[in-house]
């Protein structure tokens, strides 16, 4: 691997936060400093700690930022379900892509563990 933006999962994640964007534009204005905040500051939050962890000098500490980008997955996962009930959003288009992100996120975390039990840590 060069850079983070070698991987996958964050050239995903981008694609995501572009997604979260475009689709928050949309919410009510009295959400702009609540709820869309909220919902971007996590979206971004993604690809930033896969970016961060990348840098870092070890697969332990890569592996740590992979598991916060987790975190602010379930968290973007879980104020989007809010969304909907509150009639913000109605489409679930991207409920396919926090899938894939958590299946990608799972695997390389996977991958890495691996690495250090081999030694390559």
């Amino acid at each position: 691997m060069k850079t983070h933006k070698d991987l996958d999962v964050w050239k995903e994640a981008m694609t995501l936060a572009k997604e979260i964007y475009r689709l928050t534009a949309d919410f009510p204005k009295e959400e702009t400093y609540g709820l869309v905040s909220q919902i971007r500051r996590a979206a971004v939050s993604i690809p930033s700690n896969i970016a961060e962890g990348a840098a870092r000098n070890s697969n332990k500490e890569f592996i740590q930022f992979l598991y916060v980008s987790l975190g602010s997955l379930a968290e973007l996962e879980t104020q989007l379900l809010l969304s909907r009930e509150l009639g913000f959003l109605k489409n679930e288009e991207i409920d396919g892509s926090i899938e894939r992100i958590r299946k990608m996120l799972l695997g390389l975390i996977k991958h890495l563990k691996g690495k250090s039990v081999k030694g390559e840590a």
